[in-house]
Formats: structure tokens, sequence, C-alpha cells
């Protein structure tokens, strides 16, 4: 087992984790102050209390209100810059978060070219103060009808490496099925444009295989349930579709009892290509510090295991070779370097 400090200290890439959901309470509740949102609590204490995962009905509760509070596209650059001084306080060195940009204009009526100009400034920022880098994936909101889906679309492509690296798909598995926003999957693929649904987490392996031929995804958020199909397992080995796994999230959300029964290790014994990941972390009570941590403590994983984890997302990215390459050797000389204060 390693030492949280070093966790914080690692170099890491993060690849799940919603922008929305990782707004901290003291912030939420400056926003619903300035903004006149009335919320469960008016105080601090009370708004942790309620930011404290209960179920799933409660976490859309909170997520929904959190994205009420944002009124204006200063709140959207502020919400980002927090995130991103986040992680680079944690040495994640870069980040693609979910952002839903379709429920922001839908709850808030901010256009999205206010939005992207918002979100731009905040990518400037960490770049030029930080030193760290990121990207949104735009989701589909699942229950959302085809023509919003649609006009995501036109909004991802046009956005193409320009702070957008990809369509995402998100919400609950069970509403409606994947191929209900074909017609926006075709339209980003047609422009180069990568998909990275959410499947195989709430509902199982079959949300997977429904994905994989809906979407023909090069990354998977989430994926744990895929153990429950043989032939999926295997394709995703022989494939090596990369999975965006968050422990303590599966954990909150019941999919299974305790991280000591996550299947995890499992996953890596079958040759699947994993990253960890904190998911929605004031919400869940983690960061991607903790969750390294956690699944170090939990499955006793040493430093190269940590490393390789990380050097996973790394190359999961969905940036140029350049920059991957620059990335990754940046992240080399930076564990090799903490690696060696450690011993």
């Amino acid at each position: 087992m390693v030492s949280l400090d070093f966790c914080r200290k690692m170099p890491k890439v993060e690849l799940h984790v919603h922008l929305e959901g990782s707004i901290r309470p003291e912030t939420v509740l400056k926003l619903a102050q300035r903004h006149g949102v009335e919320l469960p609590a008016n105080d601090l204490e009370g708004l942790r209390d309620w930011y404290r995962f209960r179920d799933f009905p409660h976490f859309v509760e909170i997520y929904v209100a959190v994205s009420k509070c944002l009124r204006t596209p200063d709140d959207i650059e502020l919400i980002a810059r927090e995130f991103l001084e986040g992680q680079a306080a944690q040495n994640v060195f870069h980040s693609e978060a979910t952002y839903s940009a379709t429920t922001i204009e839908k709850h808030n009526k901010i256009p999205w070219p206010d939005q992207h100009a918002a979100l731009k400034r905040a990518l400037e920022y960490g770049r030029k103060e930080l030193g760290v880098t990121a990207n949104f994936i735009l989701d589909i909101v699942r229950g959302d009808p085809a023509e919003r889906a649609l006009e995501l679309a036109h909004w991802v492509v046009d956005a193409k490496d320009d702070g957008v690296c990809a369509l995402g798909l998100a919400g609950i598995e069970k509403l409606c099925p994947a191929d209900q926003y074909k017609s926006a999957y075709q339209f980003v693929h047609d422009a180069g444009v990568p998909i990275v649904p959410h499947a195989g987490e709430t509902k199982g392996a079959d949300s997977m295989v429904e994905v994989i031929q809906a979407t023909q995804p090069v990354r998977i958020g989430h994926g744990v349930r895929c153990l429950e199909d043989r032939n999926l397992v295997n394709e995703l080995r022989d494939r090596q579709i990369p999975l965006e796994v968050n422990p303590t999230s599966n954990i909150c959300l019941g999919i299974f009892p305790s991280l000591d029964e996550h299947p995890l290790p499992q996953l890596l014994d079958e040759g699947l290509y994993v990253t960890i990941n904190s998911d929605d972390p004031p919400m869940f009570g983690t960061t991607i510090s903790e969750e390294f941590y956690r699944c170090s403590k939990a499955f006793g994983f040493n430093k190269d295991i940590l490393w390789s984890l990380s050097l996973n997302a790394a190359n999961a990215a969905l940036i140029s070779d350049t920059d991957k390459r620059a990335l990754v050797a940046r992240m080399r000389e930076s564990f090799a370097a903490i690696d060696s204060d450690s011993e």
C-alpha cells in the first residue's frame, strides 16, 4: 500500500469526471445566494450534509439543483477554473471532463456560444497559470429528444479541437436505448469526432454491447458490468477499449457492496484496459487522489501498478500524438522524481 500523500503527488490524468458534479458546496452556496436560488440548506454545514450521498434519486436532485445555480457565463468560468485548480493541486496534468451543455441551456437559458467562450477562458487560465490542460466531452443526456441530441452533435463538431474533444452519452441507462440518437452519432463520426458513452454501470453488460454497436466508442465510461458477459470481455480485451472505472461512485450507487468486493482486480487480471477516475468527487466524498489511495489500500496495489493505471489514462486521452508524447514524457519525469523522493 502507498500513502495518500504519494497518490496526491503522483502525476495523473483523469478521463471520467463531471464538471457540474465537481462543484464545491462552498461555491454552490455562493452562487445560490448571488442569484437568489432556493436550496434545501442556506448555510455551509447544512449544504454539506445535503451534498452527502444517500441514493441515486437524491444524487440526481443535487445535480439538477447545482446546475440551476449556473446563471451566467461567468458562473461557468468560475466552476471550470475551480475544477482546474483542484486538479492542479493533485498533480492531474490533463483532464477530460464531461459537461452537460444542453442541461445548462435548458435550465438557465445560457446559449452554447456563451458557455463555450466561458469554458475556453477557464482552459486558457489552467494552461497559463496552473500548468494543466483539459478538454470537455459534451454529453447527450438519456431521455432527451433525438433532435436535441443532433443539435448538441453540431455544437461538438463546431468546437472540435477548440476545448471540446468528444461527444458523450450519460444519464440513466434504462431510460432509453442508445441507438435512439444514431443520427447524432453519425454526424460526429462523419466529422471525425470520437464518442465516449457511459454504459455498464446501473445496467448490465447488455448496455455495453448496445453502445459498442450503436456508437463505435473510443472509450467506455464505467464498464464495470462487462464481466457478466464473457464474449464482451473478450471483445474489450482484443480491441483494448479503455474503461473509465470509478470505484467509489460504484459503491455509493450500490453497484457493488463495498470496495473490497469491487471487480477492479479481476478487470486487470482479464487483461482489460483500465483507468481510475472520480466521477463526481464532492458528491461521492472522494478525489482522484483518494481513488488511487483507496484502491491501493483495498487491493494492495503498489506504486508500479498505480503508475501503470495513470499511464493508461494518459495514453487513452483524446489529444494529438504530439501532445500525448509531451504529456507522457512530463509524467514520467514527475513520477521518477517523486518515486526517488519516497525511497
